[in-house]
């Protein structure tokens, strides 16, 4: 009897979904690369890689009825992990060049501009985990992780008022001002930095999401 866990990269045409395979790989899954509906909804995880602009994204994933399908997971409570622009889109809405695009809306709020002097945020950087993080546990606060990316959510607005229901926990980075760099949300989970890129630190992080599944 085995214990690995199946987790499906899902392949929309945006995201490096051959390096998230190799990661998880790394780090004791068993992997998938696929857009086939029943195998991505019957995994015991979901990873939603995200390259390039939000609403060339948004519309690779709803041709792919990705929107449909992390939907019907997470309401149904299975784990979705969405990574870079695959955790931009969980927001509400996201604006590039002046453009308004509808994202998944999952959580409430606006990806914008980096407000910085250099932009794009691409390098090594520290975060500030969330107290009781699951995804960064056993990993220091000097560990550094890969970032690419010219737009970010800089505000949280989510409350959880129910004291039954645990609190999203929030990670924040800073390029200029404080960003979202990743958050725990239940069964959501998303970084804005890429943790397949991230050497130990991001297999770490990898082998924490997996823990979860």
């Amino acid at each position: 009897m085995t214990n690995t866990k199946k987790v499906v990269v899902f392949d929309y045409g945006f995201g490096n979904v051959r390096s998230a395979e190799r990661a998880l790989a790394r780090v004791g899954a068993d992997v998938e690369i696929t857009r086939d509906y029943d195998t991505a909804m019957n995994a015991d995880g979901l990873l939603v890689p995200g390259v390039g602009a939000f609403s060339a994204c948004m519309q690779g994933l709803r041709e792919a009825r990705g929107d449909w399908i992390v939907g019907r997971r997470l309401s149904g409570g299975r784990p979705v992990m969405g990574i870079c622009v695959g955790m931009q889109i969980l927001f509400a809405r996201g604006i590039e060049h002046g453009v308004e695009t509808e994202g998944l809306d999952e959580w409430p709020g606006v990806v914008g501009p980096l407000k910085a002097d250099v932009v794009p945020h691409m390098g090594w950087n520290t975060v500030e985990a969330a107290e009781d993080s699951q995804l960064f546990a056993g990993l220091s606060a000097e560990e550094r992780f890969y970032f690419v990316h010219s737009y970010a959510a800089h505000e949280w607005s989510l409350e959880v008022t129910n004291p039954l229901i645990r609190a999203p926990r929030v990670t924040w980075s800073t390029h200029g001002r404080p960003f979202v760099a990743a958050v725990e949300n239940g069964a959501l989970m998303a970084t804005q930095f890429h943790p397949e890129k991230s050497g130990d630190a991001g297999a770490q992080l990898l082998t924490n999401w997996i823990g979860t599944l």
